[in-house]
């Protein structure tokens, strides 16, 4: 499935070919090695040749984006190349946050006072955080090589869209949907009523009536704000329990005979049960769905743009497996009928 591509003395690129194809060439000295990663041969005597048309396919990710090659043969669409590009977002947000806090710090060591930077910044129109950013720029400097290596005629982007409102809640309507699940209640409130007044962890058996928001999976660990990753704990457990995850605290307190620590482990189970999973990645989908088709678009070739769900029956009625770069292949209309 993994071809090879080819370009000819020219450099102009020509239909990719099946790698023992390419180790012929190679073995007669009719071609050369052009690059390794994606592995590119350039022919030495020839110029020019017939192509058939080949559409890229995108199925853009939060951390992983499908790309696929698609030649359009007469015999029918068939992948000649394929791959999963993975991001680097949630590396360059660590990496911003950290500088963030050293220039913080930094700012209160150092003067006694000075203004923040960014209340006299401006952001273009179309700005999106560099962790976003980045998504794009991969997505487009891929595209824009794979360009170079194979004759793309066109470019089939898939544009999902998650509504993280209904993901949460699935019976919102009306002014509710509107307005949010939170509208007419203050969070802290919300979250004291929800726990009963008591900690949720040990049940009040700690004594301490200081009662403060929790993350159960810690923000510096890569939890959310959302109202399913908070509850209400005494200081104590608060204290207690860290920065660490919930199943390493468990764990520590499965190993514990104290009574308290008993209590937590049982109490846990209550606390896993109304933990939901981060939509983080959904929100980073949808603040680049269209921004990443814009960017492909600078390509120079006709560009369509097709839901998810078309995607992810073209796959299902073909049997194909779950996978990043089997989606790419299979957005479209053209997708219900691929080979691979």
């Amino acid at each position: 499935m993994q071809r090879v591509f080819v370009l000819d003395n020219q450099k102009q690129p020509l239909m990719p070919c099946h790698p023992a194809r390419a180790r012929q060439l190679l073995d007669r000295g009719k071609a050369a090695v052009f690059r390794r990663v994606p592995f590119t041969l350039i022919l030495k005597e020839r110029t020019g040749g017939d192509v058939q048309p080949v559409e890229a396919r995108v199925d853009p990710g939060s951390r992983t984006t499908g790309l696929a090659l698609v030649a359009r043969y007469p015999r029918g669409d068939q992948v000649v190349w394929a791959a999963n590009l993975s991001h680097r977002g949630q590396t360059i947000k660590k990496n911003l946050d950290s500088r963030r806090a050293i220039r913080r710090g930094r700012r209160g060591r150092k003067t006694r006072y000075r203004a923040p930077r960014f209340l006299n910044r401006t952001r273009p129109a179309g700005w999106l955080p560099p962790s976003l950013q980045s998504r794009m720029d991969n997505a487009q400097a891929w595209a824009r090589r794979l360009q170079r290596l194979c004759p793309l005629t066109s470019v089939a982007v898939e544009t999902v869209r998650f509504d993280t409102q209904l993901i949460e809640n699935p019976n919102l309507q009306g002014t509710d949907y509107q307005r949010g699940t939170l509208a007419d209640w203050e969070l802290r409130e919300y979250l004291l009523y929800r726990h009963g007044h008591t900690c949720a962890y040990c049940g009040g058996l700690a004594n301490d009536p200081v009662l403060e928001r929790e993350h159960v999976v810690p923000r510096s660990r890569g939890g959310s704000n959302r109202v399913a990753n908070q509850v209400i704990a005494c200081r104590t457990c608060n204290e207690a329990k860290g920065n660490a995850l919930p199943e390493q605290w468990l764990a520590q307190l499965r190993a514990s005979h104290r009574k308290i620590d008993t209590t937590r482990a049982r109490n846990m189970e209550k606390v896993f049960a109304g933990l939901r999973p981060s939509l983080r990645d959904a929100a980073a989908v949808n603040a680049t769905r269209y921004a990443t088709g814009r960017a492909l678009q600078t390509l120079g070739l006709p560009t369509t743009f097709w839901s998810g769900g078309r995607t992810k029956k073209n796959r299902s009625d073909q049997g194909y497996a779950k996978d990043h770069w089997i989606d790419a292949a299979c957005v479209g209309e053209a997708g219900s009928a691929v080979r691979i």
